[in-house]
C-alpha cells in the first residue's frame, strides 16, 4: 500500500488518509493530463493509493508513480512523472534514432503538410509497421527501464495491474504486479499502426486500450478499499460534429477506447444495485459482492482544442500545458466530492451507463 502524508484540515489535528484505487486511462500525448492528476494528488497527501491499474500512456503513468513511491515517497514520485514526461517529450535526451521513433509514438504522424506526414500517409496505406520500422526500435523500452527497477516494483505488495490485448485470441490480457516489466508496458502501449505486436513468453500483444482503457474489475479480490478514481482523458461527449477525416477517425477512436470503460461501469452499476436492494450479499468472501464507489476525474476545460490533433502534440510546452490542466482538474474533484470518497459515488453510474431512449 503507498501510503501518501496526510494533511491538516480545520485546524492542526491531521485528518487520516482515505484509501482509493487509481485506474489510468490511455491517450497518447493526453497521458500529460494524467501526469498532472498524479502530482496534485501527490501534493495534496490526503490519500493512500492502494491499487492501481493502467493502459498505454496510463501503464506508463502507474509505473513511474509506482516506483516513485517504492524508492522515496511522494516528492520522488512527482519528480520521476517530471522527469520521464521531460525526456519524452520533443526536445528530451534521446538519441536521434530513438527520438525519430518517440516521435511516432506519442504523435502517431507528424504535422500535416510536412513532407514527413505525406510521405508516412502514402506510404502507410501499403506498407505495416514491420516494413517501415524492420530493425523494430522501440525506445519505450530504454526509457523506461532508465526511471523503473521492475524487480522492486515485482517484490512489492502494492496490486499493479497493466492491460494489454492478445493478438491471437482477441481477449483482454491483465499482468499483474508480480509480472509487471518493460516488455508489459510495451505491450499496453503498442499501437499497431505504429509498432510491430511485443511478444512476451510467445505470446503478441497489442494497446490495452481495445479491450480495458482502463481495467476496474481486479481490483475487486486484490484491495480492501471499494473506492476507484479513473483518470479519464478519452472524452465521452463531444458537442461539436466532427468533419475532417483526422478528427472522424479521432471520434471513433475515442468511443471505441472507451467501450470497455463504460462495460465495466454498467456492471457496476449492477452489482451496487443488488447489493442495495438486498438481493445479493457485500464482502470478499466467496459468493460475495464488492460495492464500488467510482470517482473520475476527466480531461476537460480545453474545449474543442482536446481532439485528436492535440494527442499528436508532444514538445513540452503542450506537456506543461496538460499538466498544469490535469492539477487543475484534480483540485476541483478533492475540493468538491473528498467528502464522497469511502460513502458513496460522485458519478451518477445510472444516468451514463444505460442506453438513451427517445
Amino acid at each position: 500500500m503507498i501510503s501518501l502524508i496526510s494533511r491538516a484540515l480545520g485546524g492542526d489535528k491531521p485528518q487520516k488518509p482515505k484509501r482509493i484505487n487509481l485506474a489510468l486511462q490511455g491517450g497518447g500525448a493526453h497521458g500529460a493530463f494524467t501526469w498532472g492528476v498524479l502530482d496534485h494528488l501527490l501534493e495534496d497527501g490526503r490519500l493512500t493509493i492502494e491499487g492501481i491499474s493502467g493502459t498505454s500512456a496510463g501503464a506508463v503513468n502507474a509505473v513511474m508513480l509506482a516506483d516513485g513511491l517504492k524508492r522515496g515517497g511522494p516528492e520522488e514520485a512527482r519528480k520521476r512523472l517530471s522527469d520521464f514526461w521531460r525526456a519524452a517529450s520533443l526536445g528530451g535526451d534521446l538519441p536521434p534514432l530513438q527520438r525519430a521513433v518517440a516521435d511516432r509514438l506519442f504523435t502517431l504522424l507528424p504535422g500535416e503538410g510536412s513532407p514527413t506526414f505525406n510521405w508516412l500517409s502514402a506510404w502507410s496505406q501499403y506498407l505495416s509497421p514491420y516494413d517501415l520500422n524492420p530493425l523494430n526500435i522501440n525506445p519505450l523500452k530504454d526509457l523506461i527501464e532508465r526511471f523503473v527497477d521492475f524487480d522492486a516494483l515485482r517484490a512489492d505488495a502494492r496490486q499493479i495491474f497493466i492491460a494489454a490485448t492478445n493478438v491471437q485470441t482477441g481477449r483482454l490480457h491483465i499482468f499483474p504486479h508480480e509480472k509487471i516489466s518493460a516488455e508489459a508496458v510495451m505491450a499496453s502501449a503498442c499501437l499497431p499502426a505504429v509498432f510491430r505486436a511485443v511478444e512476451i513468453d510467445g505470446v503478441p500483444y497489442w494497446d490495452g486500450g481495445y479491450l480495458g482503457n482502463p481495467v476496474l474489475y481486479p481490483f475487486f479480490r486484490s484491495t480492501d478499499t471499494e473506492d476507484v478514481i479513473i483518470v479519464q482523458i478519452n472524452p465521452l461527449v463531444r458537442k461539436k460534429i466532427p468533419h475532417s477525416t483526422r478528427d472522424i477517425m479521432g471520434r471513433v477512436s475515442e468511443i471505441t477506447f472507451n467501450s470497455a470503460l463504460m462495460a465495466e461501469l454498467r456492471a457496476i452499476e449492477f452489482v451496487n444495485r443488488l447489493i442495495d436492494q438486498g438481493r445479493v450479499p457485500h464482502g470478499k468472501g466467496p459468493n460475495e459482492y464488492r460495492r464500488i464507489n467510482v470517482h473520475r476525474i476527466v480531461l476537460e476545460g480545453l474545449g474543442e482544442r482536446l481532439s485528436s490533433s492535440s494527442k499528436l502534440r508532444n514538445d513540452f510546452e503542450s506537456l506543461e500545458l496538460l499538466r498544469k490542466v490535469g492539477q487543475r482538474a484534480a483540485r476541483r474533484f478533492l475540493d468538491a466530492h473528498f467528502d464522497d470518497i469511502g460513502v458513496r459515488s460522485s458519478v451518477d453510474l445510472q444516468a451514463e451507463v444505460y442506453s438513451e431512449r427517445g
